[in-house]
């Protein structure tokens, strides 16, 4: 019953609209960390927002009755990474600072409601091991771009604390990861026995 809700076209098509409105708004909430930011580093800066557009995709294609599994091992971990990671940062923030703005709060639902999304729709991925080991190469990637070369979200009351976000930041890369087998490929054959 849950699983056809969510199949359900409707659902589907309000999601992709939802999901390709908060991308949109997304790059715009980054504008201007884009704007000092070296052009070689921009598709690894927007992290959430390029996450979104992973699984705004997916279900595109999904609404056409098509699937790609790059893309959507790609949107699966992200998706649960990039979701949780905000929701921390933003919490931390409020513990830093003592307070919360409505920008921080309404990040706080969108980011949570990306991981939500990313589990409810596992069962309907496409995707196998070399997928999934392609996605973990660009979130690795990823977060040595952000801690290494200095490219992370921008978040100033918690700077005093970027290695430690760093490290957390790996480690919930690699649960994102393992998320993503334990939903995605350890499952499927189960999944293949549910026609999107």
């Amino acid at each position: 019953m849950i699983a056809k809700f969510f199949r359900h076209r409707a659902i589907m098509t309000a999601l992709f609209i939802v999901n390709a409105l908060g991308t949109v708004y997304g790059y715009y909430w980054y504008r201007f960390q884009l704007e000092d930011t070296p052009a070689h580093f921009y598709i690894f800066v927007p992290d959430s927002p390029t996450a979104s557009l992973f699984f705004t995709i997916v279900l595109g294609l999904w609404l056409i009755g098509k699937h790609n599994r790059w893309i959507e091992a790609l949107a699966l971990v992200t998706m649960f990474k990039y979701g949780i990671w905000a929701v921390v940062m933003n919490v931390l923030t409020w513990a830093e600072t003592g307070s919360l703005s409505l920008t921080a709060l309404m990040l706080v639902f969108s980011h949570g409601a990306m991981a939500i999304e990313a589990i409810l729709y596992s069962p309907f991925y496409r995707f196998t091991v070399g997928p999934l080991l392609f996605a973990a190469v660009w979130t690795l990637h990823n977060d040595v771009i952000d801690y290494v070369f200095g490219q992370l979200p921008r978040y100033p009351a918690l700077d005093l604390y970027v290695p430690e976000i760093g490290y957390f930041t790996f480690w919930l890369s690699m649960l994102s990861i393992l998320v993503a087998y334990a939903f995605g490929v350890k499952n499927d054959r189960l999944r293949r026995s549910l026609p999107l």
